[in-house]
């Protein structure tokens, strides 16, 4: 680990120029006195770093320093490969291995291409923190171990044990047969199977993990995309479902689908309305997504989702339509 930082770290001053302790510690992800401790290791072995002092001061490489150590090591080429965005690493671990690979990758590139793709790069970007109403988008956290051995496991092909904390249920240890990894909306989840049966895990809900010895049971090919849609399907089949028959607005139609489960058919009234028969998690999924439309959909059955609208409809407008009360 503290070779592959070293590295960084002058791939850092040879593209930036000059950086201060602090700044070098923020990029790394490590405590000033650990670069400064870095600062005398490179110095020691070599490498012409000297630090200027004042206002604008820092620690820089002398001119012309060029360095062969841009090969990329597994995990940062895992990284690339995995990275369709930044967070497609996060959701597996590899966000500090993508950062490092996207240094050397730059530090490869010939001079004359070396300023265009930087400019270029500050001309993108990729899945923000917040969308255009400032609403915050949430990460799941995976502890960096549990994430380490998942990925160990799955690699290796060997057998997995897990405490695995699923939904209304106590922990309990598991232990699995990995088949691979996919990330959907910032979540990760682990595919495996138990005892011969398919199982998916949420990897936000690993609480530990450790991987085993023993060979995995699973197949020496697998089509990692047709399994997810395979076990999508019966996740949007099975369960406490509700289905429900809504008349919507059709410029609502993508918030409807995009929180739906699944649409299962679709018409247009004579008015121009649809009229869409879809599924949901259960009644308050179906209630609640239904809310958010306002007087955009009407739900039409079942009959029980019409009258849970109407009371709280009737509720807000109760409370509203009260004299509002004065501060004590």
């Amino acid at each position: 680990m503290r070779a592959d930082r070293l590295v960084s770290l002058v791939l850092l001053l040879r593209q930036h120029g000059r950086l201060s302790a602090t700044a070098l510690a923020r990029e790394l992800e490590v405590s000033t006195r650990t670069v400064l401790r870095d600062i005398e290791a490179l110095s020691a072995a070599g490498v012409p770093v000297y630090a200027e002092r004042g206002r604008h001061g820092g620690f820089a490489l002398l001119p012309g320093f060029r360095t062969e150590l841009t090969g990329l090591n597994h995990d940062e080429a895992l990284a690339l490969l995995v990275a369709g965005s930044r967070r497609g690493a996060q959701a597996f671990g590899l966000g500090s291995a993508l950062a490092s690979a996207m240094l050397k990758v730059v530090d490869a590139l010939p001079e004359s291409y070396r300023h265009t793709a930087a400019g270029a790069a500050e001309r993108l970007l990729i899945d923000p923190e917040t969308d255009l109403l400032s609403r915050r988008l949430i990460d799941e956290e995976v502890p960096d171990d549990v994430v380490a051995e998942v990925l160990r496991a799955v690699f290796a092909g060997h057998k997995l044990r897990i405490h695995y904390a699923a939904a209304g249920q106590s922990p309990q240890w598991r232990t699995v047969d990995p088949i691979g990894l996919v990330t959907v909306r910032d979540r990760g989840y682990l595919l495996a199977t138990r005892s011969g049966a398919d199982r998916t895990y949420r990897l936000s809900r690993i609480l530990a993990a450790e991987e085993l010895p023993e060979p995995a049971q699973r197949p020496d090919r697998v089509d990692l995309d047709r399994a997810w849609q395979e076990r999508s399907t019966r996740f949007r089949t099975g369960g406490d479902q509700v289905a429900a028959l809504v008349r919507l607005n059709p410029v609502r139609r993508e918030d409807l689908v995009g929180t739906a489960l699944a649409v299962l058919a679709e018409e247009t009234d004579p008015d121009g309305w649809l009229r869409l028969e879809v599924t949901f998690q259960d009644s308050r999924h179906a209630e609640w997504a239904l809310w958010q439309l306002g007087t955009s959909a009407e739900a039409l059955a079942p009959q029980w989702l019409r009258d849970s609208l109407r009371d709280r409809a009737t509720a807000i407008a109760t409370r509203y339509g009260a004299p509002s009360r004065p501060s004590p």
